[in-house]
């Protein structure tokens, strides 16, 4: 299963035009809407904590075994235009065409919800660390200007939105269904013998990642044509629904 790190601002001195909030705080909220998204999706995450630096998220990004690195942000204008820009920029590393591609998905999608399409855009960098200085390909995304009345309003009008909209992102990167968030339903498999196999994607075809035997209790974490995404110990993956029997009592 896509594993990434998630790296939402630890900017809390970055408020909002009207000081009602900061940079941290809006980006926090969209990364705790984009996790059950993710769940549902098969992606697994790590997060970083508010505690934490650039520098730090870095750090413990590159420690791990990473697929992508996505960095929340919000933006805001150099003083002697500060109130007077709008949009969104999605940087990613020329050298990594990885970076490039989960860039222009994500752009794409934001586009769809933002209400000046063309001023997302993807932006090319050297000089952000958490897009240069990472070991899995990466993005950081500018996702408004913070100093700008109507951006810092569709920031916060839209928070559902935008994570949904960066997960959709991460799903077509990684080649994965989209799911919509379900409720957790506990489940048993029902083989008549036998290992039922959890691969790393919905397909007969995809690496096996892990076996469940038979009448092992699993946790379904969404649905898709015929598959089910399921956590078993420490194992998430993809099974055949047809050996899973949900458990509604």
């Amino acid at each position: 299963m896509p594993n990434i790190y998630l790296s939402p601002s630890t900017q809390d001195f970055n408020l909002y035009y009207d000081g009602d909030g900061s940079e941290e705080f809006y980006m926090n909220l969209i990364a705790d809407a984009m996790e059950p998204y993710l769940t549902a999706s098969g992606i697994t995450f790590t997060r970083n904590t508010p505690e934490m630096t650039a520098a730090s998220s870095i750090r413990a990004s590159n420690a791990g075994q990473y697929d992508a690195h996505v960095a929340l942000h919000s933006n805001a204008a150099p003083e002697s235009l500060a109130g007077r820009l709008r949009g969104i920029d999605v940087y990613y590393y020329p050298a990594s065409e990885r970076s490039r591609i989960l860039a222009d998905l994500t752009v794409s999608q934001l586009r769809r919800i933002y209400p000046l399409p063309d001023n997302v855009v993807a932006r090319p960098t050297t000089s952000i660390g958490e897009v240069t200085r990472t070991r899995a390909p990466a993005i950081l995304a500018e996702l408004g200007y913070h100093d700008n009345p109507d951006d810092a309003a569709w920031i916060r009008g839209n928070i559902v939105p935008i994570a949904r909209a960066m997960v959709m992102a991460l799903t077509q990167y990684f080649g994965l269904p989209f799911l919509e968030p379900e409720p957790l339903l506990f489940a048993t498999v029902d083989l008549n013998g036998g290992n039922l196999n959890i691969r790393e994607r919905p397909s007969l075809d995809a690496p096996i990642l892990g076996r469940a035997p038979d009448g092992a209790q699993v946790t379904v974490l969404g649905s898709w044509n015929g598959w089910y995404v399921i956590r078993y110990q420490n194992i998430e993956g993809y099974s055949r629904s047809e050996y899973i029997t949900l458990n509604y009592s």
